[in-house]
């Protein structure tokens, strides 16, 4: 209901934001759930609102629906796009927690743990007021810095590709041991055999990227969404908190450089 999104690649039609998708049920659930894909809606199937809509709807609205309650609908959409982003943010810093190399630093990322999370507690009025950039110049600066003690852990090149434009481009088999390619686009770019073990990975564009045989294992930042929007199969070696998507096919042979 929510988000919008455009006919494409990833979605059959288009819907604007606050209208209903028409395979929205009156029980709120997708009645082509398990057709999604085939029926031209992939982009449904990697889309990740880290519990940010149960949380808006259960506890900062108390359990009422823009359904029963048409008026709190523009308010309720407006604090979805503020909590999936403070939820997005508890995310990064759990796992930077579970890192035992920025050991240092869980003192620190467990005080901005405590923060985020008590934002997600806040009433509507003062979430939607929230200054969310702000808060991202505050908590960014410490993923980085647990970054960069998680991948001083290898000998890997430690590739600096921030940004950068990929899209497309033969990777096939590189060595991108502990590379920072944070924010890159690595839309259909060939990543397969690629060495991607300890790379950071927060907010990289993987949709179609070939991640056959790829290693990513011990990655940094890298999310559910991010690798089922990515093409893999079962010689991929993925981090231990993600599941290998079912969509992905089975072993196949790979071209190395």
């Amino acid at each position: 209901m929510a988000p919008a999104f455009s006919a494409s690649a990833d979605f059959a039609i288009d819907k604007p934001a606050g209208q209903p998708c028409p395979n929205l049920q009156v029980d709120f659930r997708c009645g082509i759930h398990t057709e999604l894909r085939p029926r031209g809606f992939r982009g449904c199937t990697t889309y990740d609102c880290f519990g940010a809509g149960q949380q808006v709807a259960q506890v900062t609205f108390g359990g009422n629906d823009w359904r029963a309650a048409p008026e709190i609908a523009d308010q309720m959409f407006a604090v979805f796009a503020v909590m999936r982003q403070l939820h997005e943010m508890l995310w990064y810093l759990n796992e930077a927690l579970t890192r035992p190399a920025a050991l240092s630093l869980h003192d620190e990322l467990r005080f901005a743990f405590g923060d985020v999370e008590r934002l997600t507690q806040a009433s509507a009025d003062t979430l939607v007021g929230l200054d969310v950039a702000a808060l991202r110049r505050e908590v960014s600066p410490l993923l980085e810095r647990t970054s960069a003690l998680v991948r001083a852990e290898s000998r890997g090149g430690g590739l600096d590709r921030v940004g950068a434009d990929l899209i497309g481009v033969d990777l096939r088999g590189a060595d991108l041991r502990t590379a920072n390619l944070r924010g890159a686009y690595l839309i259909g770019t060939d990543l397969r055999g690629a060495d991607l073990r300890l790379a950071d990975l927060l907010g990289a564009d993987l949709r179609d990227a070939d991640l056959r045989g790829a290693d990513l294992t011990g990655s940094v930042f890298v999310t559910q969404s991010q690798i089922d929007a990515a093409t893999g199969d079962s010689d991929t070696k993925l981090p231990t908190s993600i599941t290998r998507p079912a969509h992905w096919p089975g072993r196949s042979v790979h071209t190395h450089r």
